[in-house]
C-alpha cells in the first residue's frame, strides 16, 4: 500500500515542501530511501524501525520504499524521522491516513518512541501557513516555536504513540496556543549581561557618549586604547541601552536562530537583541556562514543586534575582509555548486583593539616598546575599506588614579536607554514611509540628500575635514549619518555645525603607524 506524508526541508532560512512517499509491498524485507538523502536521513530507517517496535506497533516485514520528493533537492537532518514513521504506519494501515494531506510532520525519533526537537521549525511553519497547510505536527519541545505563526494549527507531541492517537482521533486534541510570556532569550550567550550597567563605568565620558550614539543610529564602533582602559567592559554594556526588538524584528531573528538550531528546548521567540562575540581564531565560514549545505554564521546570528570582535587586530586579515560586503549591504550570499542562499546580516559591529603589539603606544604612563615597523604591520590587518565602514572610532585612554579610586557617578543604563528610545522614535517617524529602514546607519545616498542637508558653515566644516584627514566619499557619508543621529539625540530636525563637528571627531583616529 502507498501512503504520502508531507514534510519540509530548509534552504537558507526558507523552507521547501517535501513529500514523503512510503510504499509497503511484497518482496524481501528491507528499507530503501530515495531522493538525495544525507547520512542522517539514511540512518533514519534504523531509528524508525526500532522506534515503532519499542512503541508497540507492528513493523511490516516487507519491502519498504521511501521516496523523498522533489528528487533533485538534497534532504538532510533527522527531521524526516517522524514523517517516515507516520508513512510506514499509514501504509501498513495502523493509523488513519485521512489527515495526512492536511498536515506537515517534523521531528526526530528516539529508539524508545519519544520525539526530539529539530532545527528550523519556525521558517517551516511560516512556509506552511503561506501554502495553506492546515497544521503542523511537531515534537512538544518545538510546539511553542511553531505556534508563533498565526493562522496555523500546531500540535506538539511527546512520542510516536500520541501522534498515532491524534491521527486516529483528531477531535480529542487541541492545538497549542502561543505563550507570549517573556522568556530568557536563547540568542543571548550563557554569560548574560543582566548584571552589567553603564553606571558601573568610571570616567570615559567620551566613550559612553559614543555608545549612546551607536545605540541610536546603529553605527559601527571601534574602541582603541591600552590594556585595562575598559574597552571590553564598555562594549559589553551596549546591549543594556538598546531598545527591545519589535515583533517583526524578533520574528526575523528567531527564524535565523531556528535554522541554526539554537531554539531547540530553549523557547519560542527571541526577544533580546543578539550579542555575538566570536573568538579571534574564528574562520571565515564560521563568521559569515557556509558549509556544504550553507548555514548562518556569526554575522547572521547577530542580525538586528551586535557583533563584538574583541582584539580586532588578532583576527586574520582575510577573515576581516569577509565583513566588508555584509557591512555595506546588510546581507551575505553563500554560493555553492548546487545552490546559492542569502542570509540577513544587518548588525552593528563593535570592536576593540590595542594601539600596538605591546599595547602602550600613546600611553601617558607606560612607554611603548614597539618599533614603527611593528606598529605598521600591526595595523596593516585593518584595511582602509574596512575602517571606512566603522563610523565611530574612539580612543579610550587610561583612567587617572583619582578616577580609579572614586565611586562611579555616571548615568545608569535605564536612563540612557530612555534617551535612546526617544531618539529612535524620532528616527522612526522620519522613516515611516521607508520600507525596512530603521536606523540612520542604513540610509542610502538618496536619504542623505533628503534628511542631511547642510548649511554653508557645516558644509565648509565637512569639506575641510575631508581635505585634512583624506576622507573617502564613503567616510564623509558616514559622518553625515552620525551627525543625523547626534541631531536626533538633541531633538533637532536640521543638521547644525556642532552636530557635524562632533561626528568628524569620531573619524580622527590615526592609523598609528
Amino acid at each position: 500500500m502507498l501512503a504520502r506524508v508531507w514534510s519540509a526541508s530548509i534552504v537558507g532560512i526558507d523552507a521547501v515542501k517535501v513529500g514523503v512517499e512510503v510504499d509497503v509491498s511484497g518482496g524481501l524485507p528491507g528499507i530503501v530511501v530515495l531522493g538525495l538523502p544525507d547520512a542522517a536521513v539514511q540512518e533514519s530507517k534504523e531509528r524508525v524501525k526500532a522506534t515503532l517496535k519499542n512503541a508497540g506497533f507492528a513493523f511490516p516485514m516487507r519491502k519498504i520504499v521511501i521516496n523523498l520528493t522533489p528528487a533533485d533537492l538534497r534532504k538532510e537532518g533527522p527531521c524526516f524521522d517522524l514523517p517516515i514513521s507516520v508513512g510506514i504506519l499509514a501504509a501498513s494501515e495502523q493509523v488513519n491516513a485521512e489527515l495526512l494531506g492536511d498536515y506537515l510532520f517534523l521531528g526526530e525519533v528516539s529508539l524508545d518512541g519519544n520525539l526530539r526537537a529539530v532545527a528550523g521549525v519556525l521558517p517551516i511553519a511560516a512556509t506552511a501557513e503561506k501554502m495553506g497547510i492546515a497544521g503542523l505536527v511537531v515534537p512538544a519541545d518545538n510546539a511553542q516555536e511553531a505556534a508563533v505563526v498565526e493562522g496555523l494549527k500546531v500540535y506538539g507531541f511527546n512520542n510516536i504513540s500520541d501522534v498515532a492517537n491524534f491521527l486516529n482521533n483528531p477531535g480529542s486534541y487541541k492545538p497549542v496556543q502561543f505563550d507570549s510570556t517573556p522568556e530568557t532569550s536563547p540568542a543571548k550567550p550563557s554569560d548574560s549581561f543582566s548584571s552589567d550597567d553603564l553606571k558601573d563605568v568610571k570616567g570615559q565620558a567620551h566613550a559612553r557618549r559614543a555608545l549612546e550614539i551607536a545605540a541610536v543610529g546603529g553605527h559601527n564602533l571601534i574602541f582603541v586604547g591600552p590594556p585595562g582602559s575598559g574597552k571590553t567592559m564598555l562594549a559589553r554594556r551596549l546591549p543594556t541601552i538598546l531598545p527591545p526588538l519589535v515583533f517583526a524584528e524578533a520574528l526575523e531573528v528567531t527564524r535565523i536562530h531556528s535554522v541554526a538550531g539554537l531554539l531547540k528546548n530553549r523557547g519560542s521567540l527571541v526577544r533580546d537583541r543578539p550579542f555575538r562575540s566570536p573568538h579571534h581564531s574564528a574562520s571565515g565560514p564560521s563568521l559569515v556562514g557556509g558549509g556544504s549545505f550553507p548555514r548562518p554564521g556569526e554575522i547572521s546570528l547577530a542580525h538586528r543586534g551586535i557583533l563584538f570582535l574583541d582584539e580586532l587586530t588578532e583576527f586574520k586579515r582575510d577573515v576581516l575582509e569577509f565583513l566588508r560586503q555584509p557591512l555595506e549591504d546588510g546581507y551575505v550570499t553563500i554560493s555553492r555548486t548546487k545552490q546559492s542562499v542569502m542570509f540577513p546580516a544587518q548588525f552593528t559591529l563593535v570592536a576593540s583593539t590595542n594601539p600596538c603589539p605591546c599595547g602602550y603606544y600613546g600611553d601617558t604612563v607606560q612607554q611603548c616598546t614597539c618599533s614603527p615597523r611593528q606598529r605598521e604591520q600591526y595595523w596593516a590587518k585593518l584595511s582602509g575599506p574596512l575602517m571606512d565602514r566603522i563610523d565611530l572610532q574612539v580612543a579610550v585612554n587610561r583612567l587617572k588614579p583619582e578616577e580609579i579610586t572614586q565611586q562611579p557617578t555616571g548615568e545608569s543604563s535605564a536612563i540612557v536607554r530612555q534617551r535612546v528610545q526617544q531618539a529612535r522614535s524620532r528616527t522612526a517617524s522620519r522613516f515611516k514611509d521607508e520600507l525596512n529602514l530603521r536606523c540612520n546607519a542604513h540610509m542610502q545616498s538618496g536619504h542623505l540628500q533628503k534628511w542631511c542637508k547642510l548649511d554653508d558653515v557645516s558644509r565648509n566644516l565637512l569639506e575641510g575635514a575631508i581635505k585634512k584627514l583624506g576622507l573617502s566619499a564613503r567616510a564623509s557619508d558616514r559622518i553625515l549619518k552620525v551627525a543625523r543621529t547626534i541631531a536626533d539625540l538633541a531633538g533637532d530636525d536640521d543638521l547644525k555645525a556642532n552636530h557635524v563637528a562632533e561626528a568628524i571627531q569620531y573619524r580622527t583616529i590615526d592609523r598609528m603607524q
